[in-house]
């Protein structure tokens, strides 16, 4: 069974707020530890993309779904760049930037990305205990 946990908008000067929001869904839905900090942190990562890359604001939505925390963040930027082939790598070199999908690829499980020039959607599941 799908329950919808949380449905949000968010905006520069708000990733913040979200953070602690979501932090307190997942640690009602079960998280706690290690698993909390990692799906926030990767939470944080996306929505932070969303913002940076993806026209400033976005939408956030958690659901669980077969005892696992879902995650989807949408914006509606011009999508990711022409050649990104979906393949998640770390960054080269001591380049602080372009790790978000990265980092939520290490942290979490089921990362989808589909991008277009509609915009992106990032979806991922929190790690079980």
């Amino acid at each position: 069974m799908c329950r919808q946990v949380l449905c949000a908008a968010f905006a520069r000067g708000r990733i913040t707020a979200m953070r602690r929001t979501v932090a307190e869904h997942a640690a009602y839905e079960g998280l706690t530890g290690r698993h909390l900090e990692d799906f926030v942190l990767a939470v944080n990562e996306i929505t932070t993309n969303a913002v940076l890359h993806g026209g400033g604001h976005g939408r956030l939505r958690l659901w669980s779904h077969g005892g696992r925390l879902w995650c989807e963040v949408t914006d509606e930027g011009p999508g990711l760049p022409t050649g990104w082939m979906g393949g998640i790598r770390a960054p080269a070199g001591h380049d602080f930037r372009g790790r978000g999908l990265w980092l939520t690829s290490m942290l979490c499980d089921h990362i989808m990305v589909v991008s277009g020039p509609a915009g992106t959607t990032v979806t991922f599941a929190a790690v079980g205990e």
